[in-house]
């Protein structure tokens, strides 16, 4: 495969549309290929990280024949054999599974991986991939904080890499309508976008004691670069989420989906200032991440609000998540079953119309990113833009845990005068983990 160009940050953004406002995002797109793929040109990926994300991923990239799968890697042994059973049921061979990710880094038979980890194990292999030559296909958001996600750009950017974030809206051709028309200038001057997410699906995960691991799972890898702590069955698996060790909460795990759109349609500009209040009110159990929190942000001519709330599915104009663009003019509301157009009541500029959702984005999403392999061009999702929008949802949970407004200098990547927040911006490895090309830790 031919080396992907190097160039200087400033050089790659504009190419890529980000040091522009909003206008420019929409080129952002880049199409489903015309023509499917040879089935003989084979791309191979290994899989880390083989939960409910890594299998869905990897499902995903099976819909395109060149894809093959001959490793998967997961700490928890029961987890890589579900992995090897798709990859059978999909391809008709049985891949090796390894519990440790560099296992898979050392193949000379693969070409890229899919990163599908907890947070905080997606930084150290994403780099590490880079080192060995590999492409990369991440979850998000991009990293557990916003000092890892400088170190993974720059691994990207020193070893020729493609690397996608998979927040696959932007690969929607239903959102980019949207936004289109907000950049279009019908609504008026947006002065206020919102997102939230009412999900009535999550519900109190109890309070067990701590226990010993599972003899199948390898709980010291698992841990990784985090703090050592007791097992308990809460902290592992999908309820990683709720906990400050490994992840951020709905603020970092729907946030980076929903503000990612907003975004798209206000332009790349970072925020200012950032305020955010919230805790624990709903849910009785030993989760740490806030069941309740809303977040604002100070944006150059706009202002940006995130709300969650768990237990409940009554949300912001009748749905239980979304996003909205308040105009002078009008307001347009989306989520992925459609986007509407709702009139200012004194005003008669729009006229209030639905257009109905489109499909599922996620093919698109890694059909980009395949087709980058190929063609060395940085992907819709590069790790500058996935670092962005996680930037912006890592800020509001350390305005949350410092309880103060936090004043964001983009340049140096700092919270101006508060050793506090600048903690939460940087991470401490447990020894021996390293992470090359981290500038604070």
């Amino acid at each position: 495969m031919k080396p992907l160009n190097v160039c200087s940050r400033r050089s790659f953004l504009a190419r890529s549309g980000l040091l522009a406002m909003a206008p420019l995002w929409g080129r952002l797109i880049i199409p489903h290929s015309a023509q499917a793929a040879s089935a003989a040109d084979k791309i191979r990926v290994g899989l880390i990280g083989c939960g409910g994300m890594g299998k869905g991923d990897l499902a995903t990239f099976f819909q395109n024949p060149e894809v093959e799968c001959p490793i998967v890697c997961d700490p928890d042994d029961s987890q890589t054999a579900g992995a090897a059973i798709l990859v059978e049921e999909k391809r008709g061979r049985r891949p090796l599974a390894v519990r440790d990710f560099r296992r898979v880094l050392e193949r000379r038979d693969v070409d890229a991986v899919i990163v599908a980890t907890p947070d905080h194990w997606h930084a150290l292999p994403t780099v590490l991939a880079c080192q060995a030559g590999k492409d990369v296909y991440v979850e998000k958001p991009l990293a557990l904080t916003i000092a890892e996600g400088r170190a993974m750009i720059e691994a990207a950017r020193r070893h020729q890499r493609v690397c996608q974030m998979g927040a696959q809206r932007l690969s929607s051709p239903t959102y980019r309508e949207a936004t289109d028309f907000v950049r279009s200038g019908k609504l008026g001057k947006v002065g206020l976008v919102r997102a939230w997410a009412y999900l009535d699906w999550i519900k109190p995960i109890g309070n067990p004691p701590d226990a010993a691991p599972p003899p199948i799972v390898d709980y010291d890898l698992w841990l990784g670069p985090a703090p050592k702590r007791p097992f308990n069955p809460n902290r592992f698996h999908f309820n990683f989420r709720w906990f400050w060790d490994y992840a951020g909460g709905l603020m970092t795990d729907w946030g980076v989906h929903l503000i990612q759109v907003l975004l798209w349609g206000m332009g790349d500009a970072p925020p200012r200032a950032v305020m955010s209040s919230g805790g624990k009110y709903v849910l009785d159990d030993n989760s740490e991440t806030p069941d309740t929190q809303m977040t604002v942000y100070e944006f150059p001519g706009y202002t940006l609000v995130w709300e969650h709330k768990v237990g409940i599915g009554l949300g912001l104009y009748n749905r239980p998540w979304g996003m909205a663009f308040v105009g002078t003019e009008g307001t347009l509301v989306i989520n992925d079953g459609g986007w509407e157009i709702l009139r200012e009541p004194s005003k008669d500029a729009l006229e209030p119309k639905k257009f109905p959702g489109g499909p599922d984005p996620r093919p698109a999403h890694v059909r980009n990113f395949l087709d980058c392999m190929k063609s060395r061009r940085p992907p819709v999702e590069n790790l500058e833009v996935g670092h962005h929008v996680s930037t912006v949802a890592h800020l509001g949970n350390i305005a949350l845990r410092t309880g103060r407004r936090i004043v964001w200098d983009p340049a140096r990547e700092q919270v101006v005068g508060d050793k506090v927040a600048n903690r939460l911006v940087a991470v401490a490895y447990r020894p021996p983990w390293k992470l090359p090309y981290l500038k604070r830790g």
